[in-house]
């Protein structure tokens, strides 16, 4: 007798970057630059990723920050999508999720819309908490529109 081991097939990732950084706005910044210089290179629309890299890695920066522990930034390409992950050790500090998300009641407050451009930027967006002292905010760009 034949048996057919049928397997589920992943998406392979064709594309892959992750670096270290520093916690601070000079961090934030080269998170912002390396991503639209590893799309230009990769032959990929860097405009929407940079804007959700550079909201993301300043939340790393200053409500993510712990003296002494980067933040983590990784690209990954898989079929059409774009992923982009920022990982902290602030695993204590959730930010609201999809959704529940509100703008600054002062419409002059200098911050608090960061998750509101990811949210309009992003086709999909989450968080996921761990392993402990972690967290990861990560958001997904359909790169055919």
């Amino acid at each position: 007798m034949n048996q057919e081991i049928l397997r589920t097939q992943h998406p392979s990732t064709e594309k892959a970057f992750t670096v270290l950084l520093s916690p601070t706005r000079r961090g934030a910044r080269l998170a912002r630059l390396l991503t639209v210089a590893h799309l230009g290179a990769w032959g990929l629309p860097s405009e929407s990723a940079a804007h959700v890299v550079a909201e993301l890695a300043a939340n790393a920066s200053v409500h993510g920050r712990v003296q002494g522990r980067d933040f983590q930034l990784s690209l990954a390409v898989s079929g059409q999508t774009l992923r982009i992950e920022v990982t902290d050790t602030r695993g204590d500090s959730i930010p609201p999720g999809p959704g529940a998300v509100k703008a600054p009641e002062d419409d002059h407050a200098e911050n608090g819309r960061g998750l509101l451009i990811v949210e309009a930027l992003a086709n999909h967006w989450g968080i996921v908490p761990g392993p402990v002292p972690r967290k990861t905010v990560w958001a997904e760009i359909d790169l055919v529109r």
